[in-house]
């Protein structure tokens, strides 16, 4: 099912921070509530907030008084600004915003036009998101066996996508094909979207699932429990994957247990012209870590250090999964010459 949706201006979404318990649906009219809904994680998943980046550009078109071409732009700009700053390490957000300001920049005619196009452009994120995550799931499928057991971390699902989802998008198809798989979700903190999230939706799937914390990885490993990993990513660069804390532990974790680890995602969080040593991690609040929930779990005053993500040196990875093909290590030198 579509996971955000246009509607006569409205964006139409699931508040990621209310599942599993409560199912709501977040109406979102503005730039400045867009804005609010990414910062808070309502709106989540690199694929998911490239179209949500593009929606709000829409927003601004559809709701804008601008009666010149130069004001109306002026606008758009704007709100592409808003939507940037609020998460600074997923690089999805970023593309959806230029690729839809790219669109409005290039329109010959005045305001509706624009405003038809910006709208258009948008839609068509969306739409393109969608059959990226099936064709990611049919390629990532062949590296799916029948009987494998498949630990995932975060959630690359359906919620963090337009339709479908990145790595839980390999995890169904081969489940769809027949294959007898099971999964392992680690809870993954702070805010425990495996817990909360993964868990829910192969639960819905009928995919079986088994929950555990995250200190328990190593451990399953070693006993020989799991001998697949696939997480999704929140960007690809030069040498390395950016995806949520934790996935470089489980990476390591995996490397020294001989397990394939595998990263699935569109094309548009690759970020071929940085390195690692670019990018600009996320820190949140420390009342994430501090608190489960609304209940506090550590003492008043405590310092506490928050990173959103962690990098994994390519070396760890054995294959990325996009919607064009496989890439090997063997083709990882050719992922940095596209720049």
């Amino acid at each position: 099912m579509r996971m955000i949706k246009w509607q006569n201006g409205t964006v139409i979404t699931p508040d990621q921070t209310k599942l599993p318990l409560q199912e709501v649906t977040l109406e979102i009219k503005t730039v400045d509530q867009m804005a609010e809904a990414i910062k808070t994680l309502r709106v989540r998943g690199a694929p998911l907030l490239g179209a949500a980046a593009g929606f709000a550009v829409a927003l601004a078109a559809y709701h804008s008084n601008a009666k010149t071409r130069e004001k109306f732009l002026a606008e758009l700009e704007a709100a592409g600004t808003v939507i940037k700053r609020q998460r600074p390490t997923a690089v999805n957000l970023f593309w959806g915003v230029d690729r839809v300001l790219s669109k409005a920049r290039t329109v010959q005619g005045g305001v509706d036009k624009i405003r038809a196009e910006v709208i258009a452009e948008a839609e068509k994120i969306a739409d393109e998101d969608a059959a990226q995550n099936r064709a990611i799931g049919k390629n990532g499928s062949i590296l799916i066996k029948d009987g494998d057991t498949i630990l995932t971390h975060c959630n690359a699902g359906e919620l963090a996508t337009v339709e479908y989802g990145t790595a839980l998008g390999v995890i169904r198809t081969a489940w769809e094909e027949g294959k007898n798989i099971k999964v392992i979700a680690d809870e993954t903190r702070p805010l425990l979207q495996g817990a909360r999230l993964t868990a829910y939706e192969l639960r819905r799937e009928g995919i079986p699932v088994t929950l555990i914390t995250d200190n328990m990885a190593g451990w399953i490993m070693h006993k020989g429990l799991v001998n697949k990993v696939i997480v999704g990513a929140d960007r690809i660069v030069q040498d390395a994957v950016v995806n949520k804390i934790g996935t470089f532990s489980v990476a390591v974790l995996a490397h020294e247990h001989g397990i394939p680890f595998y990263v699935a995602a569109p094309t548009s969080t690759f970020d071929l012209e940085h390195k690692a040593s670019d990018v600009i991690i996320e820190e949140r609040k420390p009342e994430e870590v501090t608190h489960i929930c609304s209940c506090q779990i550590a003492p008043d005053g405590i310092d506490v250090f928050n990173p959103a993500f962690d990098i994994t040196p390519l070396k760890y990875v054995s294959a990325i999964i996009c919607e064009s093909q496989v890439f090997y290590p063997k083709d990882f030198n050719k992922l940095k010459k596209r720049t």
